[in-house]
C-alpha cells in the first residue's frame, strides 16, 4: 500500500524562476506563472501549504496582446463613495503601472484566502531585462 506524502510549511524547497515576457502572449505567460507560485508543477505539491517558487518575470511591457484588447479592455476601480468608478485602458495599465497589471491579472488565478496573498507576495515583476535577484536565480538554477 503507497501512502500520498503531505509536505509540512518547514520542508518547502523553494527556487527562483525567471520569466522573460519578451514576445510571448500575455495571458500565456501568467497561467504559468500561476502554476510556479501555487507549486503545481512540483510532485510534493499540497493544496494547504504554499509550497510555491518565487517568480521573476523580465522585460513586462514586451508581452504580446491578441485582438484589440489594448484598446478596448478596461480595468475600473471603485473606492467604495458614490460617483467614485474610475476605468483605465489596458495600453494605459502597460504604460504606467505596469507591475500592478500583472499582480491583478495573477491575482485572480490565485485562491481567494490568506494562502493566495502569500503567494502573490513571491511575485516581481520588472520592466527592464535589469532585476536585482540574479544571485538567487543562478544559485537555484
Amino acid at each position: 500500500m503507497k501512502l500520498t506524502s503531505v509536505i509540512k510549511p518547514h520542508e518547502v524547497q523553494r527556487d527562483w524562476i525567471l520569466i522573460d515576457a519578451e514576445g510571448k502572449t500575455f495571458g500565456r505567460i501568467l497561467t504559468q506563472v500561476a502554476t510556479y507560485l501555487r507549486g503545481k508543477h512540483k510532485p510534493s505539491y499540497t493544496p494547504n501549504v504554499d509550497c510555491g517558487d518565487y517568480v521573476v518575470i523580465i522585460n513586462a511591457e514586451k508581452a504580446k496582446f491578441s485582438g484589440s484588447k489594448l484598446n478596448s479592455k478596461e480595468y475600473f476601480t471603485h473606492s467604495g463613495y458614490f460617483g467614485s468608478t474610475k476605468s483605465k485602458k489596458l495600453s494605459e495599465m502597460l504604460d504606467k503601472n505596469t507591475e500592478k497589471l500583472y499582480r491583478l491579472a495573477v491575482r485572480g488565478m490565485l485562491p481567494k484566502t490568506k494562502l493566495g496573498r502569500a503567494m502573490l507576495k513571491k511575485l516581481r515583476v520588472y520592466v527592464g531585462a535589469e532585476h536585482p535577484h540574479t544571485a538567487q536565480i543562478n544559485k537555484g538554477a
